[in-house]
């Protein structure tokens, strides 16, 4: 099932407060990024994020599922609702998260 354009807007609306929030849709669902570091993404109208340290120890409760068959497992982010937890998360994560990688626009032959 894909993520509908209703549920990215409301996230997106609820990370109003944080600058340079984008996403990007790929095969019916949606990547978030964060000030240009991938963060998480929608799937199945799920707010998914990448399960690192700083996200664990702020949901040490949250399910860890999986976007899609064959990825490695997410959490789940419950609390959808409250914009400052999701600042939070996304600010205490902000440093946890790697670097995009550089893409190789060579041609090759």
């Amino acid at each position: 099932m894909a993520s509908s354009k209703e549920y990215l807007n409301f996230i997106i609306e609820q990370l109003s407060e944080l600058e340079e929030i984008t996403y990007r849709a790929m095969m019916g669902e949606y990547i978030i990024y964060y000030r240009g570091k991938l963060v998480g993404g929608i799937y199945d109208d799920r707010l998914l994020v990448k399960p690192v340290k700083a996200a664990v120890s702020l949901m040490p409760n949250a399910t860890f599922e999986l976007p899609y068959e064959g990825a490695k497992e997410m959490l789940l982010v419950d609390d959808v609702d409250n914009r400052d937890f999701l600042a939070e998360l996304f600010n205490t994560m902000y440093d946890e998260l790697p670097l995009p990688k550089k893409k190789d626009r060579q041609i090759r032959i």
